[in-house]
């Protein structure tokens, strides 16, 4: 990009940063370390007043998971034998109520991202990996979700070693299946999200090197 260019993008940046954030109602209520000490639900609304450097006050709403900015990790496992592992997972809110996606799961507080993305493998469907290949991180909604960032991983090398260790309120099966299969599963409309579909875009020119030198 010409300097020219790169130039006004910044400047168009720094003009509509936020400079003061002024909390104005939540479902929360907060102890001295910005832990939440009581809420209504998972999912919560808080609402700001937002001054923008351009001198703006703009009203603004951040959808709040469990108290925190909770980033997420999704995760495109694949085997010794270069199949990949797909989830089908209960999602009630969704038209279909059931998604087949890759296995994901939430970073919990003190976790790294590649950790978080090792975990939620090996709970939601017992395949240990040997390796993990940090692929991208992508805002789900930069409209509500300030700080929540989701992590893109390949898992490589995965062997199943024990059960799923599922949550009480998880209903999740796993299925084994090739990576070509994966394609077909996307143009026959069983995997609809943009997190596997974009994860799975990310790590398949890798994968197939793979298939290809073995």
């Amino acid at each position: 990009m010409r300097k020219e260019k790169l130039e006004e993008l910044n400047d168009y940046i720094k003009e509509l940063k936020t400079i003061k954030r002024t909390l104005v109602d939540s479902e929360y209520i907060y102890d001295e370390n910005n832990n939440p000490i009581k809420r209504k639900g998972f999912l919560n609304v808080e609402k700001y007043m937002v001054e923008l450097a351009n001198g703006m006050v703009v009203p603004r709403e951040k959808l709040v998971k469990g108290g925190k900015d909770k980033s997420a990790a999704i995760v495109m496992p694949v085997t010794r034998d270069n199949n990949t592992v797909l989830v089908v997972q209960s999602r009630s809110s969704t038209k279909e109520s059931v998604c087949v996606e890759f296995p994901a799961g939430y970073i919990e507080e003190g976790e790294s991202p590649e950790y978080g993305a090792e975990r939620a493998v090996v709970e939601e469907t017992g395949y240990v990996p040997k390796e993990m290949i940090y692929l991208d991180k992508f805002y789900q909604d930069q409209s509500c979700g300030v700080c929540a960032y989701n992590y893109s991983y390949l898992a490589l090398d995965c062997e199943k070693v024990q059960e799923q260790n599922l949550d009480d309120n998880e209903a999740i099966k796993y299925f084994e299946c090739s990576v070509d299969e994966v394609l077909e599963l996307m143009e026959r409309g069983y995997i609809t999200d943009i997190q596997t579909k974009y994860t799975f875009n990310l790590a398949r020119t890798y994968v197939y090197s793979l298939k290809k030198a073995k």
